[in-house]
């Protein structure tokens, strides 16, 4: 079994890698390698590259683990789902407080690295695989589009703390939020293209 030292250092080379390298380019040997231990270490403790990104980031809910009882009951209601996901993360105490600090240390440029690896990370492994599994076209750019919006609201209302959102309840965020989200999920609403969106 690893030491806890090991593991510690293992999770911060996770952290920075995934920062500078995004998701597609952070790999169990990149990490390795930043770590400085040999490979069977990493691997005597994850089981693959989401399990150790997922400890890395703290994420309190197995990405795509959770995806099949999401999709479940179809493409109704999606978008309330996704709010409704988002807010519990973002009430999460301790995902929270990891945020905060990210935003804190924003200024630096590893606080920025490590907070676009936490978006890419949740994007790659959870949002982008939703809007494809419901076959939605430009899964990609939805995908993308969801995630920023989400992302701004949830670190609007629960780490900066900006009123009025902050101290709306949740069923009026989800009142507010889900209907955007669900058309952007549509796929009878399709997306502006390139020539559509430069035309005056």
């Amino acid at each position: 079994m690893a030491e806890p030292d090991s593991t510690s250092s293992i999770l911060g080379a996770v952290r920075a890698v995934l920062g500078v390298r995004g998701y597609a380019n952070t790999t169990i040997k990149t990490v390795v390698a930043a770590a400085d231990v040999a490979p069977g270490v990493v691997r005597s403790l994850y089981a693959n590259k989401e399990q150790l990104l997922s400890a890395a980031l703290r994420v309190p809910f197995d990405p795509s683990g959770s995806i099949p009882k999401l999709i479940a009951p179809g493409l109704d209601k999606m978008g309330e789902r996704l709010v409704r996901l988002t807010l519990q993360l973002s009430g999460d105490e301790q995902v929270r407080k990891d945020a905060t600090n990210l935003l804190q240390a924003a200024r630096e440029s590893a606080g920025v690295e490590q907070l676009r690896g936490l978006t890419d990370f949740l994007q790659a492994t959870f949002l982008d695989r939703v809007v494809e599994a419901m076959g939605v076209p430009d899964a990609r750019m939805r995908g993308a589009l969801i995630t920023a919006y989400l992302a701004g609201v949830a670190a609007t209302r629960s780490m900066l703390n900006i009123e009025p959102l902050a101290s709306a309840t949740d069923e009026v965020i989800v009142a507010l939020v889900a209907p955007t989200i669900q058309r952007l999920l549509d796929p009878t609403q399709p997306l502006p293209t390139k020539d559509a969106a430069g035309k005056s």
